[in-house]
């Protein structure tokens, strides 16, 4: 029988330990939740779970592509199975720097993909789990590309304003039932290993005009704790120095 007082979490696009989604896991296992975290390299998933079962948290490593429907049905039947489930953040990008006419239809339909069809499949199934208590968080990670298209990134940018509209459709049909639906629409250079393998972010920018990931998943935890009568739908958090 199902126990009603454990409480899961689901994390999806967990990739290094200096990583949103890994840090986003951390953050919500110190908060008691059994954190699923879900990605596409094993390595990186238990790495990212010792750390947290170190600290005295409860995780799961679940490898997963969130672009295969059967592969989150079964993430969900397993994370709800004891469990609970409280929120579930969909952090699955894929980004690629090319001009229009030197992208190809392959690429355009992986962005896509990655971006905008993960998060359907992810929260869609969520919604499934959640309805019946209607109570939870659903929270999508977006980017400067949800909002405006810039060049070589248009492929990035149609994929990410796709998410968003996805968000919105679904706080408008759930937010009612007691689903809380956040879109967080990171606006900036996160200091991660991403940035730090691509560009020296060190040599360009203050440490504190950057953002750090731990700022970043109060965000989410805070968005989670509102007050129903005051949900947020969506912000962007960016570092003082982001011109915008």
């Amino acid at each position: 029988m199902k126990s009603h007082q454990a409480r899961s979490a689901v994390v999806v696009g967990v990739g290094p330990s200096r990583g949103l989604g890994a840090t986003l896991a951390r953050r919500f296992a110190r908060e008691g939740l059994h954190v699923f975290i879900v990605g596409r390299t094993a390595e990186n998933l238990e790495r990212v779970v010792g750390k947290i079962r170190s600290a005295g948290g409860q995780a799961t490593a679940v490898t997963a592509d969130a672009t295969v429907e059967s592969d989150v049905v079964l993430l969900f039947d397993l994370a709800t199975q004891f469990h609970d489930l409280e929120v579930v953040a969909c952090n699955v990008d894929r980004n690629a720097s090319a001009p229009l006419l030197e992208t190809d239809r392959e690429l355009f339909e992986q962005l896509w993909r990655q971006n905008c069809l993960a998060g359907f499949l992810v929260d869609r199934e969520a919604v499934k789990h959640l309805l019946p208590r209607q109570q939870g968080s659903l929270f999508f990670t977006g980017a400067t590309a949800s909002l405006r298209a810039r060049p070589p990134f248009t492929g990035f940018a149609a994929a990410k304003a796709g998410l968003r509209a996805l968000a919105q459709g679904m706080d408008r049909e759930f937010g009612p039932q007691g689903i809380h639906v956040a879109q967080i629409i990171i606006d900036g250079v996160i200091d991660g290993d991403r940035a730090r393998a691509f560009r020296p972010v060190r040599q360009q920018q203050r440490e504190d005009g950057l953002l750090q990931l731990d700022a970043i998943a109060e965000t989410y935890w805070q968005l989670h704790c509102q007050h129903l009568s005051a949900w947020t739908h969506e912000l962007d958090p960016r570092p003082y120095q982001e011109p915008f």
